[in-house]
């Protein structure tokens, strides 16, 4: 089975992208881990799947597998690339597209100077949405990994994320804290975990390890979760630029009434075929 996909990135994320809409496609984990093989495959962080629309109100379906084949719930890099993509391939022409994702519906749209805008939903803060084991809500948890006591902020953006307040982002033991932390027993569905460090109330900087993927160079909705557990924190004003090793983000959030906005680039790189 011949098909068509598009090499896309945010911030040095990078997407293997297929339009479902026109074409036939079956993706079996052993062709998704296929794909995002740097040697034997395309290469990619996770691949994209655009599909017709599911949810009422919305254009396209949206959804997102992981490098190891596992299929996850959103993605902010991932969605900037869609709105770009839906639009490059002359599957929308409008600037404000809805998207159905497995976590619900957002919203993507085109800026005028190439940026795409993304409405992310509102946090989701109880344990139980999360998912994460605790007796109740709070902005930080203890948590014992590797015979270390840390404490986190748990935030879910439609999938998991555990947020870390280091001194400096370099040195973070992202490599040994990450993994220990995504597979921890109290998040039942594994999560994503964020090493951010406060460089002023609007600014901070973001590495994440990706469930599934290990550390990405961007990920978006980490940042979005960074943003909302340094606020509740009472770290962070309403407008963050977050710096991650691909580049920069704009994060707004006001309160946990209100959603998430995160703004930055989409990119293509090439397109190409492949036989799966």
């Amino acid at each position: 089975m011949k098909v068509r996909f598009t090499k896309m990135h945010g911030l040095g994320n990078d997407f293997v992208v297929f339009d479902a809409v026109r074409q036939r496609i079956a993706l079996t984990p052993e062709r998704l881990r296929r794909l995002a093989d740097r040697r034997f495959g395309v290469g990619c962080d996770q691949i994209l799947l655009v599909e017709p629309p599911r949810l009422p109100g919305t254009e396209f379906h949206y959804r997102i597998f992981n490098a190891d084949g596992s299929e996850v719930e959103q993605c902010g890099n991932g969605a900037r690339c869609f709105a770009r993509f839906v639009r490059e391939q002359g599957l929308t022409e409008h600037d404000e597209i809805p998207v159905g994702t497995a976590a619900g519906a957002i919203r993507l749209h085109l800026e005028a100077d190439g940026l795409v805008r993304v409405n992310m939903g509102r946090p989701r803060l109880a344990p139980v949405e999360i998912p994460f084991q605790a007796e109740h809500e709070a902005p930080l948890y203890d948590l014992e990994v590797a015979g270390e006591h840390h404490q986190i902020g748990a935030v879910s953006m439609g999938n998991p994320h555990a947020v870390l307040l280091v001194e400096d982002v370099e040195t973070a033991p992202v490599a040994r804290l990450g993994p220990a932390i995504e597979h921890h027993p109290r998040f039942p569905q594994r999560v994503n975990v964020g090493f951010m460090q406060r460089l002023a109330g609007d600014a901070i900087r973001l590495r994440v390890h990706e469930r599934g993927a290990g550390e990405t160079l961007a990920c978006g909705t980490g940042a979005c979760a960074a943003v909302v557990s340094g606020r509740l924190r009472g770290l962070l004003d309403e407008r963050v630029r977050v710096d991650l090793p691909g580049g920069g983000l704009i994060i707004d959030w006001r309160s946990p009434d209100d959603v998430v906005w995160m703004t930055g680039p989409a990119e293509s790189v090439f397109h190409g075929e492949i036989v799966l």
